[in-house]
C-alpha cells in the first residue's frame, strides 16, 4: 500500500472507516460498513462513491469530432452539446481496448472518460491515432476529482446544493460549469449502478469539501459511503459489463453483446472492417448470463462445461445475489451453447455445478429518462 496512489478523497475514507486496498495501483476503500448494506443503500437510497481514480482526456482542435469519430464504434456525429454517450473503443483485431464515455462540448472539444487501470495504455493508443488528426490530445486525469452519487433518492440529495434545475438534467446529458456546494463542477446524469444518479467532476483539492457536503446532506435519507464491493455487486446486478472480465482487447463488442453502440453504417473506425465480417458469417462466441441451481460462488475464470463435461467457456464474473437469492453470473461460450435455457455447468474448484442459460437482465435499470 506504500507505493498506490492516494486520491485527494483517502482521508475521508479512512474517517468513514473505509478498508483500502490496492486498486489498480490506487489506494480505494473496498467497504465501510459493509458490501450488502452498501449495495443496499445504492438500490433504496443513495451511495457515494470515490471515483477519482477514472482517466480523463481531452480532444481539442479543428478535427475532434473526425478523430473521436474514428476512434470509437458509437457514432459521435449525432450528438448534441451537453451530450454524453457510452462507447467501446477497438483495435484493428476488433477487440476492445477499453470502454468509456464521451462528453461533447462543441465539435472541436470533447472529454474522454476511461478507466483507470488503461488510463496509461489507452492515452498511449490515442496518441498512436491522433497523429493524422489536427487536433491536442491531453491527459488531464491528475486535474479531476470524480464523484458519483447513484441511488433513487440521488436527485432529492443534490439538489438543495446546487442552483441547477437537476430534473431538467436529462439522462446522458451534462453540465459544465456549474457549483454544487460553492464548488465549480461538471456534474452529468450518468452512472455505474443501474441507478439514476450523477457523476461529479471536481477540482480534485476541492473534492473532500464537496464529498463533505453531499455526505452531510444526505445523512437523514440514507445515504452512505460505498465502496469498490458494492460498485461491482452493483454493476453486476445491472448488467453493465466489466473491461478485464466481460470486455478485453480479445474480446469484440458485438461478442460482448454491445451491437448496438457498433455503428457499421459509419465511413470508418477502427476495428470496423473485422466487426463488418463478424457480423456478416455470425458469433462464433458470446457473452451469456447464466443462473445456478444451488447456491454456490463462481469466479472469474472458472471453466463453463457442456452436458458431456466438454469446456465451453469461461466465466467472466459471477456472485450471489442476496437481493434476489440466487447465484448468478456471466461468461463467454462457444454460440452453440448460448441459447436461453441451455443446460450447462460450472467447474467450481474441484466439483460441478448445474446452470442454466438465462437472460442477462437481471434487474430492471432506474435511469430517469
Amino acid at each position: 500500500m506504500d507505493n498506490t496512489k492516494r486520491t485527494f478523497l483517502y482521508e475521508k475514507h479512512l474517517e468513514h472507516g473505509g478498508k483500502m486496498i490496492d486498486f489498480a495501483g490506487w489506494a480505494l476503500p473496498v467497504q465501510y460498513k459493509g458490501l450488502i448494506e452498501e449495495h443496499d443503500a445504492v438500490r433504496q437510497a443513495a451511495g457515494l462513491f470515490d471515483v477519482s481514480h477514472m482517466g480523463e482526456v481531452s480532444v481539442i482542435g479543428k478535427e475532434a469530432e473526425k478523430f473521436v469519430n474514428y476512434l470509437v464504434t458509437n457514432d459521435v456525429e449525432p450528438m448534441v452539446n451537453g451530450q454524453v454517450i457510452y462507447t467501446p473503443m477497438c483495435n484493428e483485431k476488433g477487440g476492445v481496448v477499453d470502454d468509456l464515455l464521451v462528453y461533447k462540448f462543441n465539435t472541436q472539444e470533447y472529454l474522454l472518460v476511461i478507466n483507470a487501470s488503461n488510463t496509461e495504455k489507452d492515452y498511449e493508443w490515442m496518441q498512436g491515432l491522433s497523429k493524422d488528426f489536427d487536433i491536442k490530445l491531453e491527459n488531464i486525469s491528475d486535474n479531476y476529482a470524480q464523484i458519483a452519487l447513484q441511488g433513487p433518492k440521488a436527485e432529492e440529495i443534490l439538489q438543495p446544493l446546487t442552483d441547477l434545475n437537476l430534473s431538467e438534467l436529462t439522462f446522458y446529458t451534462f453540465k459544465d460549469e456549474t457549483t454544487i456546494a460553492g464548488k465549480k463542477v461538471l456534474v452529468s446524469r450518468t452512472g455505474y449502478t443501474g441507478e439514476d444518479g450523477f457523476e461529479i467532476y471536481a477540482n480534485s483539492k476541492e473534492a473532500p469539501q464537496l464529498w463533505s457536503a453531499i455526505m452531510e446532506q444526505g445523512k437523514d435519507k440514507g445515504l452512505l459511503p460505498a465502496g469498490l464491493g458494492a460498485r461491482d455487486t452493483l454493476r453486476f446486478e445491472a448488467s453493465l459489463p466489466l473491461y478485464g472480465n466481460e470486455l478485453t482487447d480479445n474480446i469484440t463488442p458485438l461478442e460482448a453483446g454491445l451491437g448496438m453502440f457498433v455503428k457499421l453504417y459509419k465511413d470508418d473506425f477502427v476495428g470496423k472492417e473485422v466487426l463488418a465480417k463478424q457480423k456478416e458469417v455470425g458469433l462464433k462466441r458470446k457473452v451469456i448470463g447464466f443462473e445456478l441451481t444451488k447456491k454456490s460462488i463462481t469466479r472469474h475464470g472458472y471453466p463453463i462445461l457442456d452436458s458431456e463435461g466438454n469446456k465451453i467457456g469461461e466465466v467472466t464474473t459471477g456472485y450471489y445475489l442476496p437481493s434476489i437469492d440466487k447465484s448468478i453470473g456471466m461468461g463467454l461460450v462457444d454460440i452453440d451453447h448460448a441459447k436461453l435455457g441451455t443446460e450447462i455447468s460450472i467447474q467450481v474448484r474441484k466439483k460441478t455445478v448445474d446452470a442454466v442459460v438465462r437472460s442477462k437482465r437481471f434487474m430492471e435499470k432506474k435511469y430517469k429518462k
